[in-house]
């Protein structure tokens, strides 16, 4: 069964979200504290986690960017902090997604769900995408630029395809939020901004001075032509 780790030190909201998981056909392991929690996924490490931000004993930012030394499991960040530099630093920590705090828990599943359709894509499609020296493998989600092994997350991976699928094409942020959010989200666009400043830190060379995907200013991305 699909093991989903739930930070949480509010025990109704883990009593809810155990009862909707197990009824999605996952796991709940439930964390009180960001210690637990990366205790447990070290011991066992789930396939994904819903991390609560504010934790007795610590930051849940800091539990993704933990997670993400090692994992790229989808992760979804709830917080009762709605503000928008507090989800930049959520998703720039590695989070996939972000719901505000109160939720439906039955929506907290559909997002569960949209992050895990991000990573099994269907083995019959065997979509190999080149855009110079970066080839992305679909199947595998599996990404190398030259002869370097490049690490995304679901969302990054989704994110990368869209703009090495089409050199050369100019994206609006808009438009890549529909091409990686999956499903009607609680979304903005400067989302995309911090999954872009994570490919980067990951793909370029020099994040700095980006030759892969190029910031179009005052409109979006594009992935540079070969």
């Amino acid at each position: 069964m699909t093991r989903v780790l739930v930070v949480d030190d509010e025990p109704q909201i883990v009593r809810a979200l155990r009862v909707v998981l197990r009824e999605a056909g996952y796991e709940a392991i439930p964390a009180e504290t960001a210690e637990e929690a990366l205790d447990r996924a070290a011991i066992r490490p789930p396939d994904a986690a819903i991390v609560d931000l504010v934790l007795p004993d610590g930051d849940g930012v800091e539990v993704c960017r933990r997670l993400r030394e090692w994992s790229e499991m989808p992760i979804i960040v709830l917080s009762a902090i709605g503000e928008e530099e507090q989800k930049v630093l959520a998703l720039e920590a590695g989070a996939d997604d972000y719901l505000t705090k109160p939720f439906s828990p039955r929506e907290l599943v559909a997002r569960v769900r949209a992050v895990f359709r991000r990573v099994d894509v269907a083995p019959e499609r065997h979509d190999i995408i080149r855009a110079g020296d970066v080839v992305l493998d679909r199947p595998r989600l599996r990404v190398t630029a030259g002869d370097r092994r490049v690490d995304l997350t679901a969302t990054e991976f989704e994110l990368l395809a869209t703009l090495a699928g089409q050199p050369g094409r100019v994206f609006t942020r808009a438009q890549l939020l529909d091409a990686v959010k999956g499903i009607e989200a609680e979304s903005f666009e400067r989302a995309i901004d911090a999954h872009i400043k994570n490919v980067r830190r990951k793909l370029e060379p020099n994040p700095r001075s980006p030759r892969y995907v190029l910031t179009v200013y005052g409109v979006g991305y594009r992935f540079a032509e070969p």
